[in-house]
């Protein structure tokens, strides 16, 4: 299958921003609990367990990764059906990340976010945030599950190239 990237990147004072959106037709609250509920995350991104809520330190699976390992993630805001923002570091570094819902008209886009401090890594990160959005779209519309073979290595390219297509625009 062809799949094509969309993620831009966004230079800001303290690094750059790394931004991917999907849209949905669906009100905010039901992409918000695709987002935010163990038994809807298990199904694109990983089973979760813990009390969540702001300043609060929940585990999630990461059932797409080798040896599905479990990684604590913080929950910095949370602020329903709007903005989720989250924190985690491992073996590969520091993760913030925001996601960001707005509604029009039944219709609601998810702005992913991902804070860098730098931009090392990009032809990997990108491709991978590619995949768990669109394993996001097909856990909502029942279409079949993408393949990670269909976003790396072929992605790699375009999202290398971010950092030199100046901001806010495609590779």
């Amino acid at each position: 299958m062809n799949r094509f990237p969309t993620g831009r990147l966004f230079r800001t004072e303290s690094g750059s921003d790394l931004v991917l959106t999907r849209t949905f037709r669906a009100p905010a609250e039901d992409v918000w609990a695709s987002i935010t509920e163990p038994e809807r995350t298990a199904r694109w991104f990983g089973p979760w367990e813990g009390q969540a809520g702001a300043g609060r330190t929940i585990k999630v699976q990461m059932v797409h990764e080798e040896e599905q390992p479990w990684q604590e993630i913080r929950i910095e805001a949370c602020e329903p059906p709007r903005r989720l923002e989250v924190s985690a570091v491992d073996e590969a570094g520091s993760w913030h990340l925001e996601l960001l819902l707005s509604e029009r008209d039944g219709t609601t886009e998810l702005r992913f976010v991902q804070h860098l401090a730098d931009e090392e890594g990009l032809g990997e990160i990108g491709p991978g945030w590619e995949y768990y959005l669109d394993m996001l779209v097909a856990s909502r519309d029942g279409s079949p599950k993408p393949d990670f073979d269909d976003y790396y290595p072929s992605m790699k390219a375009y999202f290398e190239q971010l950092p030199d297509a100046g901001p806010g625009t495609e590779a």
